[in-house]
């Protein structure tokens, strides 16, 4: 094995070969953290022609990728020449699209990166060479919740908050064990609904409405998709009665970091929280 290689073992159990130092990584969805590591993939994600739009200063060189009809085609892939290619969830490696991109490059896959966005950061350390600059990140990414936490304990203890997600799926509502949901409600410990209690999300009904138990209400409007739901839901009586709302606490907040993936989305939404509840 050439000097500096490694053999790793993926999340899926693939055993793959890491070039010394990869130059040229193909990670879609997972910007946010190589950005963190001090890395720019050789093209990133988008969805149509929106890319991760709170990052898009950092990746303004760094061409796009629709992902929206499906993933990218190898020849596609191959084009960009990756000497690393990372997935960020099992499900990009399904239906052969793994044994595909093998062939290009090594090829290492998370079962879900976005589920736990600490852990992942570290094993892109590992495979990127940058263990180093993941710790730090990590360090200082902790040491904000600590602040965080603090503040808000003082501020908000005993207080709930409901993160509603408005989608061209549906209205739902955000639960405490991923993305915002995980940030606001394990790491920053402010109280979910009893709708979402156990749940990584819940669908919002008008219904439920009357049942939505939280003194502060986040909204968000996925990609602007949502705006005709949200406009039928907040401008109902239904919604108007909920005292969250009568008071005046009820907070649009931005879709582009909120449904990030990573500290730098992460990092955003303590500073969104901490203004919105502690001023």
């Amino acid at each position: 094995m050439p000097a500096g290689e490694r053999t790793i073992t993926d999340e899926l159990g693939h055993e793959i070969t890491v070039p010394a130092a990869p130059k040229r990584i193909f990670a879609p969805y997972l910007e946010d953290s190589l950005l963190k590591l001090g890395v720019k993939p050789v093209v990133q994600w988008s969805n149509g022609p929106l890319g991760h739009e709170y990052l898009k200063e950092e990746l303004k060189d760094v061409p796009k990728l629709d992902f929206s009809g499906g993933l990218p085609s190898p020849e596609v892939v191959m084009s960009y020449n990756p000497d690393l290619i990372i997935l960020h969830t099992a499900a990009y490696a399904a239906d052969g699209a793994y044994e595909n991109y093998a062939k290009i490059a090594p090829t290492y896959v998370f079962k879900n990166a976005s589920g736990d966005v600490e852990k992942s950061l570290g094993t892109l350390g590992e495979l990127l060479g940058k263990s180093a600059e993941a710790d730090q990140a990590l360090q200082a990414y902790q040491q904000k919740v600590k602040e965080a936490k603090e503040k808000l304990d003082q501020a908000v203890a005993g207080k709930k908050v409901a993160i509603i997600r408005f989608a061209a799926k549906g209205v739902s509502l955000m639960g405490g064990n991923y993305l915002c949901g995980y940030v606001v409600h394990k790491q920053l410990g402010i109280g979910s609904s009893k709708l979402v209690e156990n749940e990584n999300s819940a669908n919002v009904s008008m219904e439920a409405l009357p049942e939505l138990d939280a003194d502060y209400i986040f909204i968000i409007n996925a990609y602007g998709q949502g705006t005709q739901r949200m406009k039928e839901m907040t401008e109902s009586s239904v919604w108007k009665s909920i005292p969250a709302v009568k008071q005046g606490h009820v907070y649009e907040v931005s879709d582009e970091y909120w449904l990030g993936s990573g500290l730098t989305a992460y990092e955003k939404i303590i500073d969104d929280t901490v203004k919105l509840l502690v001023g």
